[in-house]
């Protein structure tokens, strides 16, 4: 399931629900097939007798009588029956599949503790006193760990900042993981109809799907879409937008990728809310394989039972608390509003009104309903129920943003440590991967052997725009930890293990090849 690396506010909120939805083609042949049934009807009931005009009339003037209508109307509702049957059966959605997942992870010369990345900070020459020492406070209180993955060019000297850097960043990531699923799920490159690739901040020419469509020879037909400027987000965005297409491609599989470019985007200047993503993003990216043949069932890992998605764009304040912009020398770096986690939480709010009822026993519907009733009804001023998901979902994959925002979620939604457990491992040892950071938690859950048959896994995804987008997937079958591959599977024997919420970093402990060491000023 892993890669290693061998290379170097008055508007309205939008919510899209996929889960019971069916494709345009689906709904015009239910249309169709219900003109006909009522077409037919009429045939059935104002037919005349013509068993009279039949050989055997007698025997067939007994069947007329016995079920009161002539042969002909009773042929010809059993081919409506059977009509009728054959037009759910092709307009009904078909099951999406997950049938293995990938996940990257780099070399250990792009290894990069928390004392390593603030000494390459320190000597690019960039960054002001100030804002070193805010980056390390900032670091200090991330939730990361000291085996997170920088890109070579961000942790050589001088750094190498270019679009040929960047490349070599995101081949070494794509192909990595998408060799590695492709051989494991024993699926050939043509056997594959539907490429999604999402990447929110580096988008070059030609782009990322025809790099794919490229090196791995893939048909002609392929239909395949690029991503970007969506966020964290986006890997969610590219599992609805794959379920949607593979209602309407028959008998193959859909390939979507996800990863984020750090060599351009890593902040060179000096404007505070724009230093915190220095602190958070890490080298990451995943692959995943869906399915919609019948016959994948049995191999599959898990079926993809909703998906949930919601934007707030239509908000001024939800738009603009995360932005790519320059700064005033034009330094380009990525803006974290202060209300992000408002924001954030707003959006949840949204996203679980929506997913509730999907999902939720009656008993909880039911209680939420109830305070509802109170509170509008009768204005009894009663706090509002917020449902217990843990009756509705027995693991969960909250994007690893940073420690804020699952502490947050943690709190809002009343989960234990074990709960989140996925979701602080994942961004101690690997990052804010971004729109990965899902798969690597979803990983760890197998890893640790937690997967079980019939198990539901709830993915709680945040991005820029602001979006806030989940998916719900049931676990076809129990999934043994250890499994060859899996990118935590090397470390289970030491995982978890305690992240205090403030870990003071000793720069003493990075020494630069040349013998040279750095250490922050106090300022700040």
């Amino acid at each position: 399931m892993g890669s290693r690396e061998v290379l170097g506010a008055a508007a309205p909120t939008t919510t899209t629900t996929t889960t019971t939805q069916a494709n345009k083609v689906a709904v015009m042949s239910r249309r169709v097939v219900i003109q006909l049934l009522v077409l037919l009807a009429v045939v059935v009931f104002l037919a005349p007798p013509l068993s009279s005009k039949m050989p055997g009339s007698s025997l067939l003037k007994e069947m007329e009588n016995l079920v009161g209508l002539s042969p002909a109307a009773v042929a010809v509702a059993c081919w409506a029956a059977a009509a009728a049957a054959w037009a759910y059966a092709v307009s009904r959605p078909r099951p999406v599949y997950l049938v293995d997942l990938s996940g990257y992870v780099a070399g250990a010369a792009h290894e990069a503790s928390r004392a390593k990345t603030i000494a390459h900070f320190g000597r690019c020459g960039r960054f002001s006193d100030e804002s070193m020492a805010f980056q390390k406070r900032m670091l200090e209180r991330s939730g990361l760990g000291e085996r997170t993955h920088f890109p070579a060019s961000l942790i050589s000297v001088p750094v190498d900042m270019c679009l040929r850097t960047a490349r070599e960043e995101s081949h070494a990531v794509i192909f990595g993981v998408v060799d590695d699923l492709l051989r494991r799920a024993a699926v050939a490159p043509a056997e594959v109809g539907v490429l999604i690739f999402n990447s929110s901040l580096l988008s070059p020419t030609p782009s990322f799907t025809s790099l794919i469509v490229n090196r791995y020879g893939m048909r002609h037909d392929v239909v395949s879409h690029n991503l970007s400027g969506m966020g964290c987000s986006a890997g969610i965005i590219a599992i609805d937008l794959a379920k949607r297409l593979l209602q309407v491609h028959r008998d193959t599989y859909a390939l979507v990728v996800s990863t984020e470019n750090i060599t351009l985007n890593a902040y060179m200047g000096n404007n505070r809310p724009m230093l915190v993503t220095n602190t958070l993003f890490r080298v990451g990216g995943a692959a995943i394989l869906l399915s919609n043949r019948g016959a994948d069932r049995r191999r599959a890992k898990y079926q993809l039972i909703h998906t949930v998605r919601t934007h707030r764009g239509a908000h001024d304040q939800s738009f603009g608390c995360v932005t790519q912009e320059e700064d005033d020398v034009g330094c380009v770096g990525v803006s974290l509003s202060k209300e992000l986690m408002v924001v954030a939480g707003e959006a949840l709010r949204t996203n679980i009104t929506t997913l509730g009822p999907l999902v939720l026993p009656m008993s909880e519907q039911l209680r939420f309903l109830a305070t509802v009733v109170l509170n509008r009804v009768f204005r009894a001023n009663v706090r509002a129920y917020l449902p217990d998901f843990k009756l509705a979902f027995d693991h969960f994959c909250i994007h690893a943003g940073g420690r804020g925002v699952l502490d947050e979620l943690e709190r809002s939604l009343k989960l234990s440590a074990w709960h989140m457990e996925p979701s602080r491992m994942t961004l101690c040892r690997f990052g804010n991967t971004s729109s990965s950071s899902l798969w690597y938690e979803l990983a760890y859950c197998e890893a640790k052997g937690r997967i079980r048959k019939g198990d539901r896994v709830w993915q709680i995804a945040f991005g820029s725009g602001f979006k806030c987008n989940s998916a719900v997937w049931k676990a076809l079958r129990t999934v043994d930890g250890g499994e060859e591959g899996n990118p935590w599977t090397p470390e289970m024997d030491v995982l978890p293990i305690h992240v205090p919420k403030v870990s003071p970093i000793d720069e003493t402990t990075y020494t630069f090849p040349d013998g040279a060491t750095y250490k922050v000023s106090s300022l700040g």
